[in-house]
């Protein structure tokens, strides 16, 4: 099976079948016809091949962009302008989004990072409050009830051709703090890189867009 294959294959398998705490839901885009179709053209498009590739891990899909399009840090109005692929999709861009691409731009553009890189995240499905995104460690709750989907889902994760030596953590703290601790258990990786999250930077950094694109480039190019 190419990479492509065992991505579609991982997607549609995702569940989380233990109970969650009251109040919150589960964000699973890939349940949609129209998300997997998305899914489809995007990985078949750039991961029809058997190339080994580094894992870099955010937290968990958003609303406004892999929640919708399937695709981490890729809302509906990059499908289109940069992949060509149209949605019935609300058009609305995705702040994380915008800098990954900009920064995808930098390394040298989407078939030379997708050829070397898979972006996905700790949780593969996302998380809904009263109808606003939550991450995974945003209650402890959570964090313990959704631990055995995400100790399973990242074996699954590193068995999809991926190089081990090193893997890309989106965000210096919580999200590098747990996946740090995680993988001194599991021994996922040899060592983890962490990365200033796209949102942060977007959100209180943007000034400095261009040093963080530089620092993300530099440390990507092993």
């Amino acid at each position: 099976m190419t990479f492509a294959e065992n991505v579609l294959k991982f997607y549609s398998d995702l569940r989380i079948r233990d109970p969650l705490p009251d109040g919150i839901g589960v964000l699973n885009p890939y349940q949609d016809a129209a998300t997997f179709e998305v899914c489809r053209n995007f990985y078949g498009k750039f991961y029809n091949d058997n190339l080994k590739r580094f894992l870099i891990l955010g937290i968990n899909p958003g609303r406004y962009g892999a929640g919708i399009t399937g695709v981490p840090f890729t809302d509906p109005v990059k499908l289109e302008a940069i992949f060509g692929i149209e949605t019935s999709f609300l058009k609305k861009r995705e702040l994380s989004a915008d800098f990954i691409h900009a920064m995808i731009d930098a390394f040298g553009g989407a078939e030379k990072f997708f050829s070397k890189f898979f972006i996905n995240s700790v949780s593969p499905l996302g998380f809904i409050q009263s109808g606003k995104n939550l991450n995974y460690y945003d209650t402890p709750a959570l964090k313990k009830a959704v631990e055995p989907f995400i100790r399973e889902s990242i074996k699954h994760l590193v068995g999809l051709n991926i190089d081990r030596s090193v893997a890309f953590c989106l965000g210096e703290g919580e999200n590098y703090k747990y996946l740090q601790k995680l993988n001194e258990e599991q021994r996922f990786f040899h060592r983890i890189i962490p990365l200033a999250h796209p949102r942060f930077i977007m959100q209180y950094k943007r000034k400095h867009l261009a040093h963080y694109v530089k620092d993300y480039v530099q440390k990507l190019n092993l």
